[in-house]
């Protein structure tokens, strides 16, 4: 990878604070749909299945996004990306970006649940370009050597902003609602926050615009890789063929989802059978780290998501609080702010302290994390005296991450442990104990994105670029579980408390892959427990 003149060679770009807003608005949309969500379920008189469809286009547009780019790349045997460049990347992505925010306004006011779910794929669509692109440019506005750091740091302005998104989209619907009272909102008042959003999408693209910024670009030749094409391909076609049966026939919706979350494992375990037997073709899936880590990704990503957006239906439940969507936003805020907890633990080893600092560091960090988002609840005027208790969860985080030692393989598993303790602990317990062991699953997911990835791309060598853009495609297991989870929800002998088994087999595999790849790693002669440099 090269860089022009215009790289700044120490230090950080001041443009770097702008790109970083990007991040945030990243967080603060995806855990916004915690609190919309719950309130469509109402509004359009939807069951859980049909509510957890914010998810399923949010997230399919990411998967979408990245594919699109991928075949583009492979037609054309050019990096696309590479092609225009990451700032173009950015800029074009905020554009698209912008045009589902401004979609989202006459949505809204039709009072069509199908046009607000075509905007939301619209927003994530730019959302998926944007991220592509703005990751690796972060590390190239600045020394290479603090890259990391630049990383780690718009990683924390992510998870800050999906600790106030639930709380500004709370407010913009319900306003300031007082303890007991019940939820009135018109929809039509979520049109404030999209105008604004497409208003700084804007400004944001326009100083990207009429910016000097150093151009990134790299010299590895982009390899053909048909046969992994295909099996993507393939496990589109089942997601297109599967979404027609849906719209056309009476076959339930539980069992679709059903069959495409088991046809893209199958499709991901027959590719790797294939290329293990002759890997020509496949690039970076003959990898078994890497396939693995795909599914790992896929149901990673959709085991953060299905915890906090089934969640507004299990608070409803009287044994729960029986509280309506105008009193939960604390709660998701809570379980957001949890990512943010363990990513700024994840982010401390990127400095360079002693190791009696680092100690104090560990302790202090997550506490300070934990008051910002009492803070910021606070300010919203909602009563966080409920939300004291939760120390106790950040207490075994802590010391979870002082046994895992910063190597990825061992946090991962400690944290998917505590993730599987967790939540058995919410299924079979009611009330509050319950509600923080489930919230308390953001503690577990929030270093896991870092470990999976790091784990699946070593050893790839010349395919770790394409590698890593075959992770980012497996975001789609965002936009499947949670309604899968929700079809569960919605079948009466189960109910959405014991709906959330879905997570438990989520943190079991997980767990699983800790285990395995760690000696798929060592078979290879390969370090497989370097220290981590940080959360995602």
């Amino acid at each position: 990878m090269s860089i022009t003149k215009e790289q700044t060679k120490t230090g950080t770009h001041p443009q770097f604070f702008i790109l970083i807003t990007v991040f945030f608005f990243w967080g603060f949309v995806a855990a916004s749909n915690g609190i919309f969500i719950p309130f469509c379920k109402t509004h359009f008189n939807l069951n859980q299945f049909q509510s957890q469809l914010i998810d399923t286009a949010f997230y399919g547009a990411y998967y979408i996004g990245s594919l699109l780019l991928y075949i583009f790349s492979v037609a054309s045997g050019i990096d696309i990306l590479n092609k225009i460049g990451y700032k173009n990347g950015i800029i074009l992505g905020l554009t698209i970006s912008i045009i589902g925010a401004l979609c989202m306004i006459p949505a809204v006011n039709a009072g069509s649940f199908g046009l607000i779910l075509g905007a939301f794929f619209v927003v994530a669509l730019g959302f998926s370009l944007q991220q592509t692109a703005a990751q690796p440019f972060a590390i190239a506005l600045g020394s290479p050597e603090s890259g990391a750091h630049r990383l780690n740091m718009a990683g924390g302005l992510n998870s800050f902003g999906t600790t106030i998104g639930p709380l500004v989209v709370s407010f913009l619907l319900f306003g300031n609602v007082a303890e007991g009272a019940g939820a009135s909102a018109d929809i039509k008042s979520i049109n404030s926050l999209y105008l604004i959003l497409a208003g700084v999408f804007g400004l944001v693209a326009i100083i990207f615009a009429v910016s000097k910024l150093p151009r990134v670009t790299t010299d590895e030749k982009f390899e053909k890789t048909t046969k992994a094409t295909n099996s993507l391909l393939v496990m589109t076609a089942l997601v297109g063929v599967v979404i027609l049966l849906g719209l056309f026939t009476e076959i339930s919706s539980l069992a679709l989802i059903s069959l495409t979350i088991i046809g893209v494992l199958v499709i991901l375990f027959v590719s790797y059978t294939s290329a293990i037997k002759n890997s020509d073709g496949w690039g970076a899936i003959k990898f078994p780290q890497l396939i693995l880590g795909m599914i790992g990704i896929f149901i990673y990503v959709g085991t953060e998501v299905t915890i906090q957006s089934n969640m507004g239906a299990l608070l409803k439940l009287p044994e729960f609080g029986g509280l309506d969507e105008s009193h939960i936003s604390h709660f998701i805020s809570l379980y957001w702010g949890s990512m943010m907890i363990g990513r700024w633990i994840g982010a401390i080893s990127v400095f360079n302290l002693s190791k009696n600092s680092k100690i104090i560091a560990t302790i202090l960090v997550p506490l300070l994390a934990f008051a910002v988002i009492l803070g910021v609840n606070m300010l919203r005027g909602t009563d966080v005296s409920d939300l004291y208790i939760y120390v106790l969860c950040i207490g075994v985080l802590i010391a979870v991450m002082f046994w895992g030692e910063e190597k990825p393989t061992k946090t991962l598993l400690a944290v998917s442990v505590l993730g599987v303790i967790a939540m058995l602990l919410g299924l079979f317990t009611t009330g509050k104990v319950a509600v923080f062991a489930f919230i308390s699953g953001g503690l577990c997911c929030s270093v896991m994105w870092s470990c999976i990835f790091a784990l699946s791309v070593v050893g790839l060598g010349k395919y770790t670029s394409q590698g890593s853009a075959f992770l980012i495609m497996m975001i789609l297991g965002g936009a499947l579980i949670p309604p899968f989870q929700g079809g569960l929800a919605d079948v009466p002998a189960i109910g959405i408390h014991w709906s959330y088994i879905v997570p438990i087999v989520g943190f079991l595999y997980l767990a699983w892959f800790a285990i395995r790849v760690k000696g798929i790693l060592k078979s290879q002669g390969m370090d497989f427990d370097k220290p981590m440099s940080g959360g995602h």
